[in-house]
C-alpha cells in the first residue's frame, strides 16, 4: 500500500461503499465515511471509522470531509423518485466535483457504469458519462471503476417470479447473455485498487462477475433455489415504464432506465473496446440470488 493518509468514501452506506470500507478497515487503513443518515454514522464509527454527516449536494461539507485525503471514492446516488432525475444527479455531480477540485486529493476512484464511455443514447448510464467527464478535469490520478449491472437488481422481481412462475425481463431476448456483477464484489475491487496506490493519471477498470448470464439463466436459477419451475418472458417495450413505476421509482428515472435497456438490448452497453482491463468478482449468480431469496 503506497498511501498512508486518510481514505474518504462518499456514499458510504450503499452496498459498494460498505464493502469497500469493510475491506479497508480489515487492512487497518484510516477511513472517513460520508453519509446522510446519522444512524449510519454511528455504525461506521463502530468500525473505527471517522464519519461525517452531509448531503453530497452540500459542496462545503463534502470539501471538509475530503480535505487532506490520500484518496477519495466517489459514487453518485441515483434520484429514483426525483421529478427530474438527470438534473438532480447532475447537480450532485457538480457539487462533488467542485468540492474535490477545491481540496485536490492525490487520487480519486469513481464508481461508474458499463457504457459510460458513450456520450448519448444510454439513458441513466449517461449520468456516469457526465461523472467521468467532470472528474477528468481535476488534476488527480483518476481510476474509473465501471460496474456491470448488479445481480442484486433482480431483487425487485425475484419474489414475483417465485410467486407466479414467470420472471418478466427488460433484457431482450431472454436468451442473450449480459455482463453482471455482485455489488459487494465491486466494493472489494475498489478497495483493492485504492490499496494498490496506482498513480496512473487515468486508469479504466471494468467490473463483472465470473460469468455472463441471461434472463433465462436468472429464471432457471431462481427456480432451482425456490424449488419450482420459473420461466423468463420478455416484457413488452410499452410496459417497461409502467412496470418500473409500479416497482416504486419515479417517472423520470423509469424513462431513463428504459432508455438504458434499449441501449443494452442493442448491444451498446459493454466493455469499452481496447480500453482498460476487466476484473472479475468471485460471486456467481446462484450465490447472489440465494442471498436475495433468503432475505425476502
Amino acid at each position: 500500500m503506497k498511501d498512508t493518509g486518510m481514505f474518504v468514501v462518499l456514499g458510504a452506506a450503499g452496498k459498494i461503499g460498505r464493502a469497500t470500507i469493510g475491506a479497508l478497515r480489515r487492512h487497518r487503513v484510516p477511513v472517513r465515511a460520508l453519509v446522510r443518515n446519522p444512524s449510519h454514522a454511528e455504525e461506521f464509527r463502530g468500525l473505527g471509522c471517522d464519519a461525517e454527516i452531509a448531503d453530497l449536494r452540500d459542496t462545503p461539507a463534502v470539501a471538509r470531509a475530503a480535505k487532506g485525503a490520500a484518496a477519495v471514492q466517489v459514487i453518485c446516488p441515483t434520484g429514483v423518485r426525483a421529478d427530474d432525475a438527470s438534473a438532480e444527479m447532475e447537480a450532485t455531480i457538480r457539487s462533488v466535483v467542485n468540492a474535490l477540485d477545491q481540496v485536490r486529493p492525490q487520487r480519486i476512484l469513481a464508481i461508474s457504469d458499463y457504457g459510460a464511455q458513450l456520450a448519448a443514447g444510454t439513458g441513466i448510464t449517461l449520468t456516469f458519462h457526465h461523472l467521468e467527464t467532470q472528474l477528468r478535469t481535476i488534476p488527480a490520478a483518476l481510476t474509473l471503476l465501471r460496474s456491470a449491472e448488479h445481480m442484486q437488481n433482480w431483487n425487485r422481481l425475484a419474489g414475483l417470479a417465485i410467486e407466479t412462475g414467470v420472471l418478466p425481463s427488460l433484457h431482450h431476448p431472454v436468451t442473450k447473455s449480459f455482463p453482471t456483477v455482485s455489488a459487494g464484489d465491486v466494493g472489494l475491487m475498489a478497495a483493492d485498487l485504492l490499496l494498490s496506490g496506482s498513480g496512473d493519471a487515468l486508469r479504466v477498470v471494468h467490473a463483472e462477475g465470473p460469468d455472463r448470464y441471461s434472463a433465462a439463466d436468472v429464471a432457471r436459477t431462481l427456480g432451482e433455489i425456490a424449488g419450482r419451475a420459473i420461466v423468463a418472458r420478455e416484457l413488452p417495450r410499452q410496459d417497461w415504464v409502467p412496470a418500473l413505476i409500479g416497482g416504486g421509482i419515479g417517472t423520470s428515472y423509469a424513462e431513463l432506465v428504459a432508455a438504458m435497456f434499449d441501449a443494452h438490448n442493442a448491444g451498446r452497453i459493454d466493455v469499452e473496446h481496447g480500453v482498460g482491463e476487466v476484473r472479475r468478482g468471485d460471486t456467481d449468480l446462484r450465490t447472489a440470488l440465494a442471498a436475495l431469496v433468503a432475505r425476502s
